[in-house]
């Protein structure tokens, strides 16, 4: 596999810490009010809590990630081989905003997904796809250095 020109997960391991963290410092508030900390009770909910974020983590960063290497375009679980994207519009460029309308997006939603900006691709069979990703204007740098190299 070659080094990704551009990789964009969908979330970090940060929020697996969310869950132990509330059970740590509700117990500390048993602590400071003078009761006796229910550890057992904080335990079950900071797995709980752990249980129920890695699910929500391992989703994200299956289904919301983005990478870019020099032979494919990933999105989530879909794969868009760089030479078949024939153009990559501009992000000024309004002649294709119409051409959006029924556009397949790729990673299989209806949509980009919420919080994600909108990058449509060209295809060489003349169809427009639509990319996502957090920074648009990264992935269509990637995306144009991609091509260049596929090119050559």
């Amino acid at each position: 596999m070659t080094e990704p020109l551009y990789l964009e997960r969908g979330v970090g391991y940060g929020p697996l810490l969310w869950g132990p963290a509330f059970a740590v410092v509700g117990s500390l508030v048993e602590l400071l009010v003078g009761d006796r900390p229910h550890w057992f009770m904080w335990v079950l909910v900071a797995f709980g809590l752990l249980v129920l974020t890695s699910v929500w983590v391992y989703a994200r960063r299956r289904f919301l990630t983005v990478r870019v290497t020099g032979e494919e375009l990933w999105q989530g679980q879909q794969r868009q081989p760089i030479a078949d994207i024939a153009d990559i519009p501009d992000a000024t460029d309004n002649t294709d905003v119409g051409t959006l309308t029924g556009a397949r997006v790729l990673g299989g939603g209806w949509s980009a997904p919420h919080k994600y900006q909108e990058v449509p691709l060209r295809l060489a069979d003349g169809s427009v796809v639509v990319a996502w990703a957090r920074d648009a204007e990264a992935l269509r740098t990637a995306l144009r250095t991609a091509m260049r190299h596929c090119d050559t």
